[in-house]
């Protein structure tokens, strides 16, 4: 499967996105193998599969996390290098290919509604023509390639190819009785985003619960994995204007962030204090093993999707300041652990400021620890 970029413009774009990261990975890739024996080749054959993979891993990161920020254009060129060596490494019917197939569908879906396929906002932030209800304004038309096609991508046209993706996902996992829940889950919460961005509500929602009930199965009831099915049915209920059921699930959005970052300031916590303990002679596998609490795609949405529920918190007609304030707190500990000190005192205060007002205080001496940790940083400045 081959593709290419037809003019300056997306070539660029293509660079942007994702080429300038793989640029030297492919040169092996690409490379003819010299005459070898057999030991030899085999050797350089297991060699090039294992970069080939690296690469599936590199360009599905970075089109996720590109999914996420809401720079669609950049993650169409990453989602298509995905989908291309996971075809050579795998074949085209592996289930394998289904998260390539994914991110090109969730790609598709956020260009035709401006919003990140992690975000599908409410609906006024949506611009409707007048008339036609359910659909959107279309974009710019641009093109890209993908399978030795030429598509277009305007307007309605996106989701049309979205829902073409989806369908080649659905295939591969209807002929895979095998396929996890953790495949089948993304699957079908793309198609939640698909009906969600078509108005087709109803079949949104089938889709999401669907989406919770295999992510709730693979990870667990307050998984990170499962917040962004909650996320979405959410959405799907404040675009039907059943507020109590949408406030609901952005608490349970919430509440599951909350938790997560909660363990993750703790983790950072042991590991600075381990660092601080340790001897020069000291190995220190087992701390760096547990650094790594957040993915890049994991921090790109906790960021869009707490900015969001807060937006909707600040905005709606009823206030419920705790739960602002526990909005307020788990964004200050994300940016804590991004060490975007001054972004997490400035938020952290004003969820403290705000905790200081209600008759129950239970979350201030969180908050106000918080906010020691965040003080003691030496670059920390307010």
């Amino acid at each position: 499967m081959e593709w290419q970029l037809f003019d300056v413009d997306h070539q660029k774009a293509d660079w942007v996105s994702i080429h300038e990261k793989i640029c030297q990975l492919l040169i092996p890739v690409r490379t003819s193998l010299p005459s070898l024996t057999s030991e030899e080749r085999k050797h350089r054959v297991e060699q090039l599969v294992k970069r080939q993979k690296y690469i599936i891993h590199l360009t599905s990161s970075t089109a996720q996390k590109f999914i996420f920020d809401g720079k669609h254009e950049k993650a169409l060129p990453a989602a298509l290098h995905a989908l291309r060596f996971s075809t050579k490494v795998y074949g085209s019917s592996s289930v394998q290919l289904v998260p390539a197939y994914i991110l090109l569908a969730e790609a598709c879906i956020a260009f035709q509604g401006r919003a990140s396929s992690a975000v599908i906002v409410p609906c006024l932030f949506y611009a409707q023509p007048e008339g036609h209800p359910g659909r959107f304004k279309v974009s710019p038309p641009v093109f890209c390639v993908g399978q030795g096609k030429r598509f277009l991508i305007d307007g309605v046209g996106n989701l049309q190819q979205a829902s073409n993706y989806l369908s080649q996902a659905q295939w591969i996992v209807l002929r895979s009785p095998d396929c996890s829940s953790a495949f089948q889950h993304r699957l079908h919460r793309s198609f939640g985003l698909l009906y969600a961005a078509d108005g087709n509500f109803d079949q949104a929602l089938y889709h999401l619960a669907n989406d919770i009930y295999l992510a709730t199965s693979a990870f667990g009831l307050k998984s990170v994995e499962a917040s962004g099915g909650y996320f979405h049915m959410a959405n799907v209920f404040f675009c039907q204007n059943k507020m109590d059921i949408a406030n609901s699930l952005y608490a349970e959005v919430t509440d599951i962030w909350h938790t997560f970052l909660v363990k993750s300031v703790q983790t950072q916590e042991q590991i600075h204090k381990l660092r601080a303990e340790k001897s020069p002679f000291t190995e220190d596998k087992e701390v760096e093993v547990s650094e790594d609490t957040m993915t890049e795609a994991q921090q790109a949405e906790a960021i869009q999707v707490l900015n969001a529920v807060l937006d909707i918190r600040e905005k709606a007609p009823k206030q419920q300041p705790e739960e602002t304030a526990r909005v307020l707190h788990a964004l200050a500990m994300l940016y804590y652990l991004f060490m975007d000190l001054s972004k997490a005192y400035e938020i952290g205060m004003k969820a403290f400021d705000l905790l200081k007002q209600l008759p129950q205080q239970e979350s201030l001496e969180a908050i106000g620890y918080l906010l020691k940790l965040i003080d003691s940083q030496p670059s920390c400045t307010k």
